[in-house]
């Protein structure tokens, strides 16, 4: 293994983005924008999903836990256990209305709707 070369359990950012994320049931949801980290842990908070939208236009995004994702070889792509009506009720913005995440309660929101808020 070259000294650039990621382990195979890590990936480099720059490739997450962009990623399928699909359901359990195998429907496409959108795909991976960017990603949001801890600015004290350096740990990956939440993934935002683009979904919907054409070019860019019109696209709503969804923080996901990045717990609720797993990434699933087959597919080339994430997997997580909710429907499109599912998601599509969950926290989710417009590009020029993305959220302040220097506010606790928004991400506690999150994790409160996929249930990964620790108690």
């Amino acid at each position: 293994m070259t000294p650039h070369q990621p382990a195979a359990d890590h990936i480099e950012a720059s490739r997450v983005s962009g990623t399928t994320v699909y359901s359990t049931d195998g429907d496409k949801l959108g795909t991976i924008d960017d990603i949001v980290l801890g600015k004290r842990d350096g740990q990956v908070k939440y993934a935002i999903l683009a979904s919907g939208g054409f070019l860019g236009i019109g696209e709503d995004y969804y923080p996901l836990p990045w717990a609720v994702l797993k990434y699933d070889e087959r597919q080339g792509g994430y997997v997580i256990g909710v429907t499109i009506d599912q998601l599509k009720g969950g926290p989710s913005y417009a590009r020029e209305a993305a959220p302040s995440w220097g506010d606790p309660a928004y991400g506690r929101d999150i994790d409160d709707y996929y249930g990964t808020r620790a108690v």
